[in-house]
């Protein structure tokens, strides 16, 4: 038995050399993990968690918690969602609100980019679920595909507010929807607009976003003869669309005698009042304060658009934040201008940058602002009058216009525009090209005082328009 002693003997050897050499390398490797940990302090930290918990307590705790919701108080890159956060639009809200319970009617919803539709669709989501409406919210897309939309919506309709069906029976009491009524295949208009129209004992509001990003002429021709057939029939279901106006053109071109049934309500900039309120909202749930100047100065800045505002009011506070103070003043917004023109340039084509810094070297860079200003503040139709004043050369607009259309491409006219208006060709370019202006007039190391000391006396004489 010696040699079977002789292996355990070799076996225990080897076992106990392998697992000092395995304590040896995790010793080394947990080093190392310290040394990395060291040098690694010195690297920018996400602020909170995933589950949205601030981490730790830092140097400066209390500016790190007002910097940790500043990020829910200023939201540009995504709708608002909560009616804390909603400023102004009470009219618009009002009127849709009416047209929707007192006249039975559908609603296109439409204006520019970052104007505030999402947000306002939303809310109204909110308010007519509070209601008790049922409500299906919807995001169109390039590939959108009519009987694929309506059987998604027909599946979150139960079976129990069909006409047909007893609330007691067997269909009911399984759970079935209104998509369990539909045929096989491509649904046709008249088939869901059959079973649509036997909506009882409750309302349901249909919102569609971006309705202009559906490129299926046939989709939107659907769209039109459904909301025919749902008006025909007193139909208990509406529908509310957003997108730009051509879309609300082009659903009365489809079925004219719809124009009866659908109300088309644009979405207005903010006023001045309103976008202060924007900022006041996110000073509560930031604890972030703006003075008087910094809030003349982001209204101004923004003009209306409550996109802007919202940009300009988070980078204005994290600036603040960045010196060590809680109260937004006139430099921190100078900033939010100079981190917002390169946010903002990193989300236009290559081709619109650089036909745009061609016409600057060619000296049209405060014109094309201006015209981006004006852009932004009427839903992006320049007309030719507008040209006018911004060159200050009477009946030399249109030509202008045209110049920058063909020699630098960055302009295009609108079709069918009774008006001969243009827009910018694409949507991007007229934020960037405003706050370009605004930055090399007011932020920039070039920047103008006494200019700036103008726009807010501007402001100061009409605080609500």
């Amino acid at each position: 038995m010696a040699w079977q002693d002789w292996f355990t003997s070799s076996r225990k050897k080897r076992y106990a050399a392998a697992h000092q050499e395995q304590d040896g390398i995790v010793s080394r490797v947990s080093a190392a993990g310290r040394g990395r940990d060291r040098t690694d302090d010195r690297l920018p930290r996400f602020q909170g968690t995933a589950a949205d918990q601030i981490r730790g307590t830092a140097r400066h705790s209390g500016l790190d918690r007002i910097r940790f919701h500043l990020r829910n108080a200023f939201t540009p890159s995504q709708p608002v969602l909560s009616h804390r956060m909603f400023a102004g639009r009470t009219e618009v809200l009002r009127t849709l609100i009416r047209s929707i319970e007192d006249q039975r009617l559908h609603v296109v919803l439409y204006g520019d980019r970052g104007i505030g539709k999402t947000s306002l669709l939303h809310i109204l989501s909110q308010l007519a679920r509070e209601a008790r409406y049922i409500v299906r919210y919807s995001s169109c897309g390039e590939e959108t595909d009519f009987s694929t939309m309506m059987r998604a919506i027909a599946r979150d309709i139960p079976l129990l507010y069909h006409a047909d069906f007893a609330p007691t029976s067997a269909e009911i009491e399984s759970g079935r929807s209104l998509a369990d009524l539909l045929p096989e295949g491509q649904l046709t208009v008249p088939q869901i607009s059959d079973v649509l129209a036997k909506v009882s004992n409750t309302r349901v509001l249909l919102i569609l976003d971006e309705f202009d990003r559906a490129h299926s002429h046939a989709f939107r021709r659907s769209m039109a003869e459904l909301i025919k057939n749902l008006s025909d029939r007193s139909s208990r279901v509406q529908i509310v669309i957003a997108g730009v106006a051509a879309n609300l053109t082009e659903l009365i071109e489809h079925i004219p005698s719809i124009r009866r049934n659908i109300l088309g309500l644009q979405v207005p900039n903010m006023s001045n009042t309103e976008v202060e309120e924007l900022l006041h909202n996110g000073e509560k749930i930031s604890g972030i304060t703006f003075d008087r100047d910094a809030i003349a100065f982001i209204s101004a800045v923004a003009y209306g658009s409550p996109y802007i505002a919202s940009l300009l009011g988070q980078h204005a506070g994290l600036a603040a934040i960045d010196r060590g103070v809680t109260q937004v003043e006139k430099a921190d917004v100078a900033e939010a201008i100079n981190r917002s023109a390169d946010e903002i340039r990193h989300r236009v084509s290559n081709f619109s940058l650089f036909q745009a810094a061609k016409a600057k070297a060619d000296g049209h860079g405060s014109n094309l602002g201006l015209l981006a200003r004006l852009a932004l503040h009427y839903a992006g139709r320049l007309t030719p009058e507008q040209a006018d004043e911004v060159i200050r050369k009477p009946g030399q607009g249109l030509a202008y216009m045209q110049t920058m259309e063909k020699e630098y491409g960055l302009l295009e006219p609108m079709p069918d525009d009774p008006a001969g208006a243009y827009h910018f060709r694409e949507e991007g370019v007229p934020v960037y090209l405003w706050i370009e202006l605004a930055q090399s007039h007011f932020a920039g190391s070039q920047g103008n005082a006494k200019l700036l000391d103008a726009l807010l006396d501007q402001y100061a004489a009409a605080p609500g328009v």
